[in-house]
């Protein structure tokens, strides 16, 4: 019997833990600031529910599948955005525009590969019922006040799912265009020759010639030959310029669900590679079991819960040599200035050992010269540093 973590689940100790928690922090503040509310929902839904109609999703064909006692066909939620349609279909009545947001698990089904896990926190922030871009912009503007408010240097690519397909077009591609989009989705990972490559089983060398011709265009040329979707992309580059930040035109962005309609971005973390976020417009995919359209947009942010963020004021750590009446009075203090304090009794070095491996910031000490002298030693456990404070002016120190 193997008593073990499943395969493709981890446990989460400190400080990763305390880091997820700041940033998820970081995260819902934003969401509050820019109005949407939570909502939550099951993490169990029935199978029908869950592969809708986008079974070939890579997201949707690796869902978690189960059963109940009544051998009901049931499986884990694989991400927030599908949910959407089966709540609108029980509550007709929510009032439009809904700006809602969620944050936790969602689980996939897929191949075991360094850094990636089957159970995985997405914090996702949707508007729905406006059809407008401005609603596009508004996301954008949510995503770069959360990077700004984690100092984390980002760049973010934006493309238009109209504009791809009109690039389809004009390449004389009109076959099997959902698996050529998922090809070029696979850019960011494989070279342009191995795409091309695969790209040669389901088109012509003069169309994938014509087409990465196509791709190689700025969103200038587009606009100007009237390739649909190119005039949405403009106007949400002009209403982020509102915001004070700018975007990336890039043409061979798609993102992975074949249900967006229109905007679509990503946003990477410059330097390392590494895609923080994602979404886009997604307009005929909430109103599909409510019998009407209910225009959507959203943003989903999946890898940035794990970002390695510096760690500030991780609390204060009281050492107690024989006089634990005063260590539990001076605890008391700080914890009513709402900075986390713990006790530690007898061995110093154990006690620093402790600190050490939790991240605490500072130790003070208390021993029988302390309270005489009415002075505590306080040690920054990041730099070294050591100083005598009066009680008042240890707790001015770490407020």
């Amino acid at each position: 019997m193997a008593i073990e973590v499943v395969r493709g689940f981890r446990d989460i100790f400190p400080p990763e833990s305390l880091r997820r928690r700041k940033i998820r922090e970081v995260i819902e503040k934003n969401f509050k600031l820019f109005g949407f509310m939570p909502i939550e929902t099951p993490i169990v839904e029935y199978e029908d529910v869950l592969k809708g109609d986008n079974e070939s999703d890579e997201a949707v064909s690796d869902r978690f599948r189960l059963k109940d006692r009544g051998e009901r066909e049931l499986g884990l939620r694989f991400e927030f955005t599908f949910q959407l349609s089966r709540i609108f279909k029980e509550n007709p009545n929510i009032k439009l525009p809904f700006k809602r947001y969620q944050i936790g698990s969602v689980f996939r089904d897929e191949a075991l590969r360094p850094g990636k896990f089957r159970e995985f926190t997405q914090c996702d922030a949707d508007i729905i019922g406006d059809s407008s871009i401005k609603a596009d912009a508004e996301c954008l503007a949510l995503a770069n006040s959360i990077l700004k408010d984690l100092k984390i240097k980002a760049e973010i690519k934006v493309n238009n799912r109209k504009l791809l397909n009109s690039i389809l077009e004009k390449s004389g591609i009109t076959k099997d265009q959902q698996q050529v989009l998922r090809e070029l989705d696979k850019l960011d990972k494989f070279s342009e020759k191995e795409v091309k490559t695969n790209l040669k089983k389901i088109s012509s060398e003069k169309q994938i010639k014509e087409l990465f011709l196509l791709l190689g265009k700025n969103l200038e040329y587009f606009i100007k030959n009237k390739f649909e979707g190119a005039s949405e992309v403009k106007e949400l580059e002009d209403l982020c310029s509102l915001y004070g930040f700018k975007f990336v035109f890039s043409p061979t962005l798609m993102r992975g669900f074949s249900y967006y309609t229109g905007n679509v971005w990503e946003i990477w973390a410059k330097d390392k590679g590494v895609a923080l976020s994602g979404g886009g417009r997604f307009d005929n995919k909430v109103g599909k079991w409510a019998g009407r359209q209910i225009p959507a947009v959203g943003i989903s942010f999946g890898t940035l819960i794990d970002w390695p963020i510096e760690l500030e004021n991780l609390g204060v750590l009281v050492i107690s040599f024989d006089q634990d009446k005063k260590a539990i009075e001076l605890a008391e203090k700080i914890r009513e200035k709402n900075i986390p304090c713990s006790i530690m009794y007898g061995k110093p070095s154990k006690a620093l050992e402790y600190a050490n491996a939790y991240s605490i910031d500072s130790a003070i000490f208390v021993g029988e010269d302390e309270i005489k002298k009415k002075k505590f030693k306080f040690k920054n456990l990041k730099t070294g540093k050591e100083e005598f404070l009066s009680e008042k002016e240890l707790l001015e120190k770490i407020t």
